[in-house]
C-alpha cells in the first residue's frame, strides 16, 4: 500500500540554532518566525537537541546547549505520516526534526502539518481503498465490497468469502492515509478463523 511520506509533508526551510546560540537569539527566532521551537544542530547538521518555548520559560540559561532537550527525537523523511503522528502523541511533542539517511537535518514537521492529511477528500480515500486495498493488496475486484466514506469515516459493507478476508480488509482500510475510523458491516461465507484455532494442538501453544 502507498502511504504519504514525511518527506512530502515537511517544511524544508528549517529555522535552527547551534549549541552556542544565546537565550536572547533563540527567543528572537521564535518570535520572528512565529514558531514554538527550534532544532539545535552541530557543525555537521546533525540534530543534537530541541529548544521549545517551554524550555525558555522554565530556564534562564545562556545558550542553546544548556536549554535544549536531549537526546533529540527525529524522524526520517521516508517514514510515514502515521508513524510520525504516533510518535508525536506518545512523546507529547509538537514538532519533529526530519533527517536524511546520514542523520542530517533536512526539514521539520509539526502536528499541524500532520493534521492536513486528515483533510484528504472522501472521494480520494474511497479510490485508495478500492485500488490500494481491494485490488493491489487483496487481489479482489475494486467493487468486491461497498466502501462509503463520509468525513473520513469509512463504512465497509458487503459479503466476502472468508472471515479472515474481512478482518484483513478492515485492518488495511484503517491504515489508509486520511481515514479517521472504519465501520465494519462486512459478512462472510466461511469463518476460517475458527477452523484455524480448532486445528491447533497443545504443541502449537507458546507457554
Amino acid at each position: 500500500m502507498k502511504h504519504m511520506k514525511i518527506g512530502g509533508l515537511m517544511t524544508g526551510d528549517v529555522v535552527s540554532a547551534v549549541p552556542g546560540t544565546s537565550f536572547r537569539e533563540i527567543a528572537r527566532l521564535l518570535a520572528e518566525h512565529e514558531i514554538s521551537g527550534v532544532p539545535v544542530v552541530d557543525e555537521d547538521d546533525h540534530v543534537v537537541g530541541v529548544v521549545s518555548e517551554s524550555d525558555l520559560l522554565a530556564h534562564r540559561e545562556l545558550t542553546a546547549r544548556a536549554l535544549m532537550t536531549t537526546p533529540a527525537v527525529t524522524v526520517h523523511a521516508e517514514e510515514t505520516v502515521a508513524d510520525a503522528a504516533r510518535l508525536m502523541v506518545r512523546l507529547g511533542v509538537e514538532r519533529l526534526p526530519v533527517v536524511d539517511v546520514e542523520e542530517r537535518l533536512v526539514g521539520i514537521v509539526t502536528r499541524r502539518d500532520l493534521l492536513c492529511v486528515y483533510l484528504r477528500p472522501d472521494a480520494e480515500i474511497r479510490r485508495r481503498i478500492r485500488e490500494d486495498v481491494l485490488t493491489d493488496a487483496m487481489d479482489l475486484p475494486g467493487d468486491a465490497v461497498d466502501a462509503h466514506v463520509m468525513d473520513g469515516v469509512v463504512t465497509l459493507a458487503g459479503r466476502v468469502r472468508r472471515r479472515s478476508q474481512a478482518l484483513m480488509l478492515v485492518g488495511l482500510a484503517e491504515r489508509v492515509d486520511g481515514v479517521v475510523a472504519v465501520v465494519d458491516r462486512l459478512t462472510w461465507h466461511e469463518d476460517d478463523t475458527r477452523l484455524t484455532s480448532a486445528t491447533r494442538t497443545p504443541h502449537d501453544i507458546a507457554w
